[in-house]
C-alpha cells in the first residue's frame, strides 16, 4: 500500500507535534542539534559532526535518543546545486537512497525540492520559504497540503524571541518526525545560518513549548 515515507513510525503521530530543536554550537553551523518534545524530553540527536570546515562535511547520522541510527545523509558530489540524499539507518556500500533534496534554483536561494523515491503516495516535496530566518514550510508538490513548519521560537514567559540556535518543528499529523527532521539536517547544510543577531535570548529548549 502506498503511504508517507516511512523512516520510522515511532515518530509519526495522530496529532501534531511541536519540537523545539536546538543548534549544539554558536560558532560553526552545523555542528550538531538536539530536538525536544514539548516535555523537553529528548527526541533527536547528532553529534559534533565537524569543526571550523563542516561544510565540506558529506555525511550526517540523525540518531534517536538512545543513539539508534534513523537516516544518513549523505553529499552527492559533484552536484552545483547542493544535492543530498537520504537513506534508512546506517548507510553501507551498494545501498540505495530513499529520497533526494537539491535546491531548486543557484540563484533562487527560499525553494529546496525533495523527491521520495519508490512507491510513495507523495514522491515529492517542496520547502519554501528561508530557513536561514527559521521561516519555512514543508508542503507536498502536488496538493499543497503543509506537513511541516519551521519557526522562531518565543520564550512564552518572557515574550522574548530567542536566538536562531533554537528554534520550533512543527509536524502535522502522519508526517514523520524522523524524516522531517532529516530534512532540517540537510537546509543547514545548504544555507547555514545568516547573522544570529546579538543580545538575543538563549534557553534550554524545557517545557515552555505547547
Amino acid at each position: 500500500m502506498k503511504g508517507a515515507l516511512l523512516v520510522d513510525d515511532d515518530f509519526i503521530h495522530g496529532e501534531e507535534k511541536n519540537l523545539t530543536v536546538r543548534k549544539t554550537s554558536l560558532f560553526f553551523a552545523g555542528d550538531g542539534f538536539t530536538a525536544y518534545d514539548c516535555k523537553g524530553t529528548l527526541v533527536f540527536r547528532v553529534d559534533s559532526y565537524g569543526g571550523p570546515n563542516n561544510r565540506d562535511t558529506d555525511e550526517l547520522v540523525l540518531m534517536d535518543a538512545h543513539g539508534r541510527c534513523l537516516l544518513t545523509l549523505r553529499r552527492k558530489r559533484p552536484s552545483l546545486r547542493r544535492r543530498w540524499e537520504g537513506y534508512l539507518g546506517e548507510r553501507s556500500d551498494g545501498q540505495k537512497p530513499i529520497f533526494g533534496v537539491r535546491r531548486s534554483s543557484i540563484i533562487g536561494r527560499n525553494s529546496v525540492t525533495v523527491e521520495v523515491y519508490g512507491e510513495y503516495e507523495c514522491g515529492e516535496y517542496l520547502v519554501e520559504g528561508n530557513f536561514g530566518q527559521r521561516s519555512c514550510t514543508v508542503v507536498e508538490a502536488e496538493t499543497r497540503r503543509k506537513v511541516a513548519e519551521i519557526r522562531r521560537k518565543v520564550d512564552a514567559s518572557t515574550n522574548v524571541m530567542l536566538g536562531k540556535d533554537v528554534f520550533s518543528l512543527n509536524v502535522k499529523p502522519g508526517f514523520d518526525g524522523a524524516f522531517a527532521m532529516g530534512l532540517v539536517l540537510v537546509l543547514d547544510q545548504i544555507y547555514g545560518d545568516d547573522l544570529v543577531e546579538v543580545g538575543e535570548e538563549q534557553v534550554h529548549p524545557s517545557a515552555e513549548d505547547q
